[in-house]
């Protein structure tokens, strides 16, 4: 199992700044700007306040680098990779005009990065998914990327109707069946130890 031992930002770029080039893998976390973005990064990598969180959504405009050092049972050297935070979308308050320059930035980025091995979009499992995350979703397999989705609040639903929501986001995403939906939940970590075992698939491999 994935251990993180550190994790800190290293890298902000806006809109203007030219992408770095990173040594390590890259996974990307990409989602509408209310589906809790930032508190599931807070509850993967174990750590309060290191992605912040806001009752505004909308406030990650920038496309933020993380550097996260990480043990694994089954190697003996530790892992690094960058978990990389793009802007949330969809939120109605932001302006057409800013709103407008954030599509073509993240676009930008997944094809433009070299070590980019994983996006993985977050949808609200309590909704079916918008026209912004099917947008999303294919923008990542039209770059040639495998997507992982995750359906955030899994904790806000009975667990009875995960299994029926998760079918209804697979539907409405035209998602193959060999695409992993993940039902999470930053609340209850249900299925934090799942996604690290998929975190550390694309960085070990």
């Amino acid at each position: 199992m994935l251990t993180v031992k550190n994790a800190e930002l290293e890298t902000v770029c806006g809109i203007t700044s030219k992408f770095p080039v990173m040594e390590h893998a890259e996974l990307a976390f990409a989602g509408r700007s209310n589906v809790g973005k930032s508190s599931l990064i807070n509850a993967l990598l174990n750590r309060k306040k290191l992605a912040r969180t806001s009752a505004e959504p909308g406030k990650t405009r920038t496309v933020n680098y993380y550097k996260v050092r990480c043990g694994s049972d089954s190697l003996e050297e530790e892992l690094f990779f960058y978990l990389v935070d793009l802007p949330g979308y969809g939120y109605a308050r932001t302006s057409m005009e800013e709103r407008a320059k954030w599509g073509p930035m993240i676009e930008k980025y997944l094809r433009m990065s070299k070590t980019l091995k994983c996006v993985v979009l977050l949808v609200d499992i309590r909704h079916d998914p918008t026209g912004d995350d099917r947008q999303m979703y294919d923008w990542i397999v039209s770059a040639g990327l495998t997507p992982v989705v995750v359906a955030t609040k899994a904790d806000k639903i009975n667990r009875s109707q995960i299994a029926k929501q998760v079918k209804n986001i697979r539907t409405v995403l035209k998602a193959e069946k060999d695409v992993t939906i993940l039902p999470f939940s930053a609340e209850t970590k249900q299925g934090r130890e799942e996604l690290l075992e998929i975190v550390e698939g694309f960085i070990a491999g």
